[in-house]
C-alpha cells in the first residue's frame, strides 16, 4: 500500500531504501488471515516495526505535522499496543491481526506523514545494522529508538513527547512538561521490551561496536543526515554506541 521498499546487497553489505511514487499501488487486498501463521517473535519485531515507522513521522520539529494528522498517528500507536499483545497470545484472533494489518498500511503510505519536513533518524541508521548482521530489521530498531530519545529527541521535542505521553498513555497533563516525556518513554520501553519481549541493547542482539565506523559512515552518506537534528558521522557513532 506504499511507494517504498529496501534492496540489500549480501556481497557489498548495503542496505538502500527507497520511496518512488510509480511504485504506489493503483489498489491492495489485504487479509488478515494470511497472517495467522507469523509466530511471536516476527509478530512482535513487526509490531515494533510499525511503532516506528509511526515515530518517525511523530516525533517531528514545529511545523511538520497537523492537529489531525497527530490524532491520527496517535490512535494507530495506540491500536498496535492494544492489539500486538493480543496477536502474540492468540495468533488467529482475526480482530487483532485485522487492525495491525490496517495500522502497518496506514503507518507509511504516505498519509499520515505528508507534512513531515525532515529526514527519518532511525531507520537509516537501523540499515546499517541488518545489512552487516543477519538479523530482522525491526529487531536493532528498540535500541537505536532509545538511544535518539536519550541522545536529541527529548532535548528538541519535549512538547511532543508531553502531547504523545497525555494522548496515548492519558498521562495526567498537569504534570511538567519535562516528567511526562519522561513519563511517555518509559511507557514506550515498557511496551517494548516487557510486553513485545524484545531485546533492549546491541549486546543482547550479539552486536558489538568493530563495525560503528563503517555503519556511522554509510548512514550519514559521508556527509549529514538531516534529521530532527542534523547527524555527522561522529554523532551516529555515538548513538549506535549508546545502544551497546
Amino acid at each position: 500500500m506504499d511507494s517504498g521498499g529496501v534492496i540489500s546487497n549480501p556481497e557489498t553489505k548495503d542496505k538502500i531504501g527507497r520511496i518512488f511514487p510509480p511504485m504506489q499501488p493503483k489498489v491492495s487486498f489485504l487479509d488478515p488471515t494470511e497472517t495467522y501463521t507469523v509466530g511471536k517473535y516476527q509478530t512482535a519485531c513487526g509490531s515494533s516495526d510499525i511503532l516506528s515507522h509511526l515515530f518517525e513521522i511523530y516525533f517531528v520539529p514545529e511545523g511538520g505535522s497537523m492537529y489531525m494528522l497527530d490524532r491520527f498517528m496517535e490512535g494507530m500507536i495506540k491500536t498496535v499496543m492494544k492489539y500486538a499483545p493480543v496477536a502474540l497470545e492468540q495468533p488467529d484472533n482475526y480482530e487483532a491481526r485485522a487492525n495491525l494489518m490496517w495500522t502497518s498500511s496506514w503507518a507509511i503510505n504516505g498519509f499520515a506523514g505528508a507534512l513531515q519536513n525532515c529526514e527519518w533518524t532511525c531507520h537509516p541508521i537501523e540499515h546499517e545494522l541488518s545489512a552487516i548482521y543477519d538479523i530482522t530489521m525491526a529487531l536493532a530498531l528498540p535500541s537505536s529508538l532509545r538511544a535518539g530519545c536519550g541522545m536529541f529527541w527529548m532535548r528538541r521535542l519535549r512538547g511532543r513527547f508531553y502531547q504523545y505521553g497525555v494522548n496515548v498513555f492519558g498521562i495526567d497533563a498537569s504534570l511538567p512538561e519535562m516528567e511526562v516525556a519522561e513519563k511517555s518513554i518509559g511507557l514506550t520501553e515498557d511496551f517494548l521490551f516487557n510486553k513485545l519481549g524484545l531485546k533492549s541493547t546491541l549486546t543482547d542482539i550479539g552486536i558489538d561496536d568493530r563495525n560503528f565506523d563503517i555503519m556511522a559512515e554509510k548512514a550519514c552518506g559521508g556527509g549529514i543526515l538531516h534529521g530532527y537534528k542534523p547527524l555527522n558521522q561522529a554523532d551516529i557513532r555515538k548513538i549506535l554506541t549508546m545502544c551497546l
